[in-house]
Order: C-alpha cells, then sequence, then structure tokens
C-alpha cells in the first residue's frame, strides 16, 4: 500500500525522536498492526487475526502433533523489553524468545519461554522449550550453571498469591525483560519469576520471537498491543548487517549468504566482545532495528536501487550519533546529490558515475597500512571486481586507504560509461600511473566507516587476507579492539561458501561455461589494452 506523505512524515518524526541507546532510553514500537499478519508466519490453520488480536487456535476437528509457533520474522530479538496483552481460553500457550528454530521442521521453536496457561500453575515461569525445561517456578529466583539445571536462589513470592493476579479468561498484560543473561517476567506488574543464565555452554542471547499453541485438547490464545523496545548490550558491540535482495544469480552478489558468513564469524571468534545480526532483503521493517547497534554494515545493490536512497535522514540521525557504518561492493555506489554528501560524511567516499569505474581485475596488494584494520594481513593478489577512482573527501581528511594496487591498462579498454571509463580515470591512471584505493576507513567527529569495494564473487571470502581484512574493519567501525593478528576465522569450505546463497547452484556444465566466459572476457581486455 503506498504510504501518504503525512504517514511518512509522521513515521520519519517519530525516528528521528528515538534517542540512541548510548544517550536516552529507547521507546517502545509496535510490531502488530492490529489488522494483518504482516511479518508473522504461522500456520494459516491455526493463526488468525481476530478482534484486534494475533489469535492462534485448535480444534477437535485440526489438531496439531506438535507444539506450533508463529514466529516474528522481521528480526531477532536480543536485549530487549516486551509488552503485551493476552488471554487465553483452554490448553497452554507461551512467549518464545532468543529462540531457534527446530531443523527439518515448520514453525517449531525452541529457547525460553514465558509460560501462559489456562489453569493456576504455569503461566509466569521461565521455561526452556526443549531447552532444558523448567528455568524458574513461580515466585523463584533462580540461576543457571554448568549443571544446565536451575538452582533456587531466593523465593520472593507465593505462587498462589501469585496466580491470584492472573484474570482467568480474560486480558492480561505480560512484561518480559532480557538484559545480558538475566530474564524477568511480570504479570499484570507483578514479577512472576527471574532466572540468570551462567550456563556457558546453552545460554542464549539472541534469536526468534514467537507464540505457542500447544498441542493436546483444543484451546484458543489471543495477542494484541505488542510493543517491543531494545536495551543496549552492556557488555558487547552489535553489529547488523543490511543483506540486499538477491541480484546477479550464484555466487555474485551474494548479499544474504556474504553478510551471514561474516557475521557468523564475527560471533564465533570474537562472541565475548560482539553481537552480530543479520536483516534480509534490504532496509529492516523492525522498527527498534537501530535502537541498540554499534554499526551498521550494508552489502546489497547500489545507485538507484540502493537499500538507504529513501532512508538517508534516518541514517545520518544514527551516524551523528556515533553508528559506525560500512558498505560493500555495490553498496558504496549512491546517487551524486544528497546521498553522495552523506556517504563522504559517514564512510569517506563512495562511487560516482562517470567518476568511478568497476572492471574485473586482479589486484596485488603489495603493501598495507599501520592501521587496526590492517592487522594480521598479509600481502595478497586477487581477481574481483573491484571498484576504483573513488570521490572521497576533500584532501582525503580523515580517511586512511587501507587495500592499495596500481590497476593494469587492461582494465581500462571498455567504452566511456557511467561506470565503464572516462577521461578523468584514464589521466589518473594510464598517465599519471596513480595507484588506486579499492578498501578504506574512515573517521569523523561522529562516527567511523569504511567501503570495501570488491566482493563481487562470493568465493573471493574463502581468501584468509580477503576475509580478515573485512572483520577487521566491521570490528573497527563497532568501536571493538582489532586483535594484533586480525580477528580470526575458520576458512571457509566449499559447503560453508555454497550455504545460504539466493540462487541454485548451476551444474558442472554451466560452471565450466561461465569459467571460460570469465577467462575469455580478460584476455580480450587485455588484448586490447
Amino acid at each position: 500500500m503506498k504510504k501518504s506523505p503525512l504517514y511518512v512524515g509522521i513515521v520519519l518524526v517519530s525516528i528521528l525522536s528515538t534517542p540512541l541507546h548510548g544517550n536516552d532510553e529507547a521507546k517502545f514500537e509496535s510490531i502488530f498492526d492490529g489488522q494483518t499478519l504482516s511479518h508473522w508466519d504461522g500456520d494459516p490453520e491455526h493463526w488468525t487475526v481476530e478482534d484486534g488480536a494475533i489469535t492462534g487456535t485448535t480444534t477437535a476437528e485440526a489438531p496439531i502433533p506438535e507444539n506450533k509457533f508463529i514466529i516474528w520474522r522481521a528480526g531477532e530479538v536480543d536485549d530487549f523489553v516486551l509488552e503485551l496483552d493476552y488471554r487465553i481460553m483452554g490448553g497452554n500457550s507461551g512467549i518464545q524468545y532468543r529462540s531457534f528454530e527446530i531443523e527439518g521442521k515448520e514453525w517449531v521453536l525452541g529457547g525460553y519461554q514465558a509460560d501462559i496457561d489456562s489453569s493456576p500453575k504455569h503461566s509466569g515461569i521461565v521455561y526452556g522449550e526443549k531447552f532444558r525445561g523448567i528455568l524458574a517456578k513461580l515466585g523463584e529466583k533462580t540461576i543457571i550453571g554448568a549443571s544446565h539445571k536451575p538452582e533456587s536462589r531466593e523465593q520472593f513470592g507465593d505462587a498462589e498469591e501469585l496466580q491470584a493476579a492472573i484474570k482467568s479468561e480474560d486480558w492480561n498484560h505480560y512484561r518480559i525483560v532480557a538484559s545480558g543473561y538475566k530474564v524477568e517476567h511480570f504479570i499484570n506488574g507483578k514479577l512472576m519469576s527471574s532466572t540468570v543464565d551462567e550456563d556457558l555452554e546453552q545460554r542464549r542471547r539472541g534469536g526468534l520471537l514467537g507464540f505457542q499453541i500447544h498441542k493436546g485438547p483444543p484451546m484458543k490464545v489471543q495477542f494484541k498491543n505488542i510493543r517491543l523496545k531494545r536495551l543496549p548490550l552492556e557488555d558487547k558491540k552489535k553489529v547488523a548487517f543490511f543483506a540486499g535482495t538477491p541480484s546477479h544469480g550464484w555466487g555474485a552478489h551474494e548479499h544474504r549468504a556474504g553478510c551471514l558468513l561474516l557475521a557468523n564469524a564475527l560471533n564465533e571468534n570474537l562472541g565475548d566482545q560482539v553481537h552480530a545480526v543479520v536483516y534480509d532483503n534490504g532496509w529492516p521493517s523492525d522498527p527498534t532495528a537501530f535502537q541498540n547497534t554499534d554499526a551498521v554494515v550494508m552489502f546489497s545493490d547500489g545507485s538507484r536501487r540502493h537499500m538507504v536512497k529513501n532512508h538517508l535522514a534516518e541514517m545520518d540521525h544514527y551516524a551523528k550519533r556515533g553508528v559506525g557504518i560500512g558498505c560493500i561492493h555495490f553498496a558504496v555506489e549512491i546517487e551524486i546529490g544528497e546521498g553522495g554528501e552523506r556517504f563522504l560524511d559517514w564512510i569517506g567516499g563512495y562511487f560516482e558515475t562517470d567518476w568511478s569505474v568497476n572492471p574485473h581485475w586482479e589486484a596485488d596488494f603489495q603493501s598495507l597500512p599501520d592501521h587496526p584494520v590492517a592487522n594480521g594481513v598479509q600481502p595478497f593478489k586477487i581477481l574481483d571486481e573491484w571498484y576504483y577512482h573513488m570521490r572521497f573527501r576533500e584532501g582525503m581528511k580523515g580517511v586512511t586507504p587501507i587495500l592499495t594496487a596500481l590497476p593494469p591498462e587492461s582494465s581500462l579498454t571498455r567504452k566511456d560509461g557511467p561506470h565503464s571509463n572516462n577521461s578523468h580515470v584514464r589521466a589518473a591512471v594510464l598517465e599519471r600511473k596513480e595507484p588506486q584505493h579499492v578498501m578504506w576507513v574512515s573517521e569523523s567527529e561522529t562516527n567511523r566507516g569504511f567501503g570495501f569495494t570488491g566482493a563481487h564473487f562470493h568465493h573471493n571470502w574463502a581468501d584468509d587476507n580477503f576475509r580478515r581484512v573485512v572483520l577487521n574493519a566491521v570490528a573497527w567501525i563497532a568501536g571493538i579492539g582489532v586483535p594484533a593478528d586480525g580477528v580470526p576465522s575458520m576458512t571457509p569450505d566449499e559447503a560453508g561458501l555454497e550455504a545460504n546463497q539466493d540462487f541454485p547452484k548451476p551444474s558442472p556444465e554451466e560452471l565450466e561455461k561461465k569459467r571460460k566466459q570469465r577467462e575469455e572476457r580478460l584476455k580480450k581486455q587485455q588484448r586490447a589494452a
């Protein structure tokens, strides 16, 4: 549905009045529109909107073989406060958070659960669905250690008295607070249960949000006035990768697969310092996406299709409040004008049409600067679609080149065009022999940024130096100290590289055909040069 200018203006005012987590408390945002299941994913046979509420039902005629969920798909939750109203008629339900999907099963979750029960027994407890069972009973504060089992530390309330505060088959107010590894459940203003999860092996800091319908007798449960706000991650930096929509076909511009690979590497190797998440398919629909984020990395198509094109004021608001910004490959290209000026502020440079070029060439990075983003990166050589001759800030103020190489003459054999060739770049490369910066970092009075023009070819992430320099940059813009040897990560194998790609893998014959076409194209460029 096309939004009116008034609606857009109201939303923008709301966004710009939302303080960043480092300054003031974030505000609650609605994550259910009261009319549709937009961004909610559940079995339509059991989940509908009724009475302005997300409604889950089972019947004697349509039982379910196991507990099922409706899942919020706009994002994942980490440290947060969730408030909503619920009522239940028969059976058992719950609110899943920081949860995970059970492999091979649709709409089945495991993880922390705030219980809801039609009988006066379990509502308000901390339960681990497929995740260690009951973690804190009513009126109980617990701690979970290496045994994976909760230990009671305090009985702060009487279970019967707490249950008496819950209205049967009527609307009740639920509040869930998850901060660090402590979770608390409140119903109608009363603390029901609390646990601190010190189980280093199994505890979770982030995951999915969902609502449950329970197997067994027929039941009905409803949720409305669903509001979420993020809490600052006091012990970690949060990095949000914004992955663009599917683009070029298998093996190229793999935005989602590339972002997941980088995010997983950060979580696996710097998990004590960083929490990395990935938003799919362009600009996030999660209205709380920026509330506790320290850095945003965009890997997407650019120019007129750039995901940030219609969100420049919003991004600028957060950049001015300290959020680091990184752009990978096509995402460094934005239209001249306001977009270009913003990119100069945020990341120090950008691809400008009729100035910059985007040929395929093998860059030979023979030396690296003394900068944290270069930590552990050795000189290397690799073929990619390395964009170059970027438009940088005047005098390179606050900009430090990281990867620099002299492009071959063969990279300038295409006809003049907005991306392919122009007199400015010919003079710089062919006449003045000026090495070109294809990766850089920037600092301003407000934030850090980086631009990386490689990553057209997804398989280049298997090069340890290629991958390490980007991981270093992400950590640096988030304010994390880059290890002396760089951010460590395992070299992905073929299966790891093929995981999560947007397009099916071509046949061996098609892959060989593509390889030969690429080789012939490069040879043609070299002959022309």
